[in-house]
């Protein structure tokens, strides 16, 4: 793209509520989003159908959530002149009887996920046969991503295998509409998750390991082909201009409970150092991590960002408001429960006010008000987090309990929820339930079958430690 790629990652993983979970958004939800994106600065997107886990045949509600994403390519390329790009997983599929038991909003993607032996060519060309009906909908992306592991991978399987199965959708996309770039996202790397794999031990791939996939890349040529990640070995191999650069967890972390994000430099400095093709955020819950969404558009610009510069974007949230909601961002990230509480209180005081949205508000994904109803609730959960982790008291424990489950009835977000303090603070009560799903370890035959257990339990995680918090208490 024309100035370089600054885009960002709407994964679609998890099922929870709206609109919070991309899987809910209507298509004036992902038309309000993405105005509202491109007037920050970012140009393309980077979405993730998660087309692994839909049935054969497609249940209405998969088809429904295709065609929609068809009309979102159209409305970023005609209306927004943006780009857009799909990611897929590599070599994942779906177990039709299980995934066909829940709608796509509902489905959760590793209780109905398999992997194909990319060395059984009968079971890659099904796989390849149910990715072109799907992929048919979203044929009009600029690009196709496909990502190396986590998931993907196979037990013992070898880098030629990979660059074979890049090859079969290359083919696929030629297929589709000719022109459609293939990118290559290196992450772990494929022989790495096959080894985890294996050995259910996990280690990222190493450089050579990295070359010689990229090497036997080159020789193939999958003309138009480009590649996430891996500046380093890229230039090594003259391929840096195909390079952009997928900034992973600095706007927002994943899995992660929802929480929005404020302060440091992680998300501007992020922003700043693109790769020559440019360079891709993402996030988790978006319409919570509107403060790093914006640092990371800065940084991609080379500007500032600054108490002044968030209240002048904040104000475009909310009119009226800018300066109070950056106060009650500044609190969110602090350690004082007295402050957060205080600001919460004011925050509701809000509700008899009407509240009017600014020129900024696609981002909000709803209303004004959702917006401060949230940041109510995050104060008092993250309050009563900072009092319990101070000192794990059974007190302490059942206001944090009663408020993390207040915010948790509205995002209804169920995946692994990872918070160090509070998993020290919880082992201190020396509670065997609570424990039991804190040190998950799955019982299986094989590595692989471990590994595959715990994708699967960490799926309901949150829930399933809430419920224990509650019954300790009880």
């Amino acid at each position: 793209m024309k100035g370089g790629i600054v885009g960002m990652y709407v994964h679609q993983h998890w099922p929870y509520h709206h609109p919070y979970a991309a899987r809910t958004w209507s298509l004036e939800d992902w038309r309000g989003y993405s105005t509202g994106l491109r007037e920050l600065g970012f140009n393309a997107l980077l979405i993730w159908p998660v087309i692994e886990t839909m049935p054969s045949p497609l249940l209405p509600s998969d088809r429904a959530n295709l065609e929609k994403l068809g009309q979102v390519i159209d409305v970023l390329h005609r209306e927004l002149e943006m780009g857009v790009y799909i990611a897929l997983c590599p070599n994942v599929a779906a177990h039709d009887e299980v995934a066909s038991r829940a709608s796509f909003a509902r489905r959760h993607f590793f209780y109905c996920d398999r992997r194909v032996n990319p060395g059984d060519r009968q079971g890659m060309a099904e796989m390849l046969r149910r990715r072109e009906e799907t992929l048919r909908y979203l044929r009009n992306a600029d690009g196709i991503t496909i990502i190396d592991s986590d998931p993907g991978g196979y037990p013992g399987s070898t880098k030629e295998e990979f660059v074979e199965l890049l090859m079969a959708h290359r083919a696929l996309f030629d297929r589709l509409r000719p022109g459609i770039e293939l990118i290559y996202w290196i992450h772990a790397g494929w022989e790495a998750y096959s080894r985890y794999y294996q050995t259910g031990h996990f280690e990222f791939g190493t450089e050579a390991e990295l070359g010689g996939v990229l090497s036997l890349l080159r020789a193939r040529n999958p003309e138009p082909w480009g590649l996430a990640n891996g500046l380093h070995c890229a230039k090594g191999l003259g391929l840096a201009e195909r390079v952009i650069l997928f900034s992973y967890g600095a706007i927002e972390g994943e899995p992660s409970f929802p929480l929005t994000n404020f302060g440091g430099e992680t998300a501007h400095r992020a922003g700043s150092q693109p790769g020559p093709r440019g360079v891709m955020g993402n996030a988790q819950t978006h319409c919570l991590q509107l403060p790093n969404t914006f640092a990371f558009a800065r940084g991609a610009q080379g500007r500032p960002v600054g108490e002044d510069n968030y209240a002048e974007f904040a104000e475009r949230l909310i009119r009226g408001r800018g300066r109070d909601l950056v106060r009650s961002w500044q609190m969110l990230a602090g350690k004082e429960p007295e402050e957060m509480l205080e600001r919460a209180d004011e925050l509701e005081g809000w509700a008899g006010s009407k509240l009017k949205a600014g020129d900024l508000r696609g981002l909000l994904l709803g209303s004004a008000e959702r917006l401060v109803k949230d940041l109510v609730l995050q104060l008092r959960f993250k309050a009563r987090l900072e009092e319990f982790c101070s000192r794990p008291e059974r007190e302490k424990l059942g206001r944090f309990s009663q408020a993390a489950d207040q915010w948790q009835a509205v995002h209804g977000y169920q995946n692994r929820w990872w918070c160090h303090p509070l998993t020290e603070a919880l082992k201190k009560l020396g509670a065997p339930k609570i424990d039991q799903v804190l040190d998950f370890a799955p019982e299986a035959l094989s590595p692989f079958g471990k590994v595959q257990a715990d994708y699967l339990a960490a799926e309901t995680h949150t829930p399933r430690l809430l419920a224990a918090l509650r019954q300790y208490l009880a």
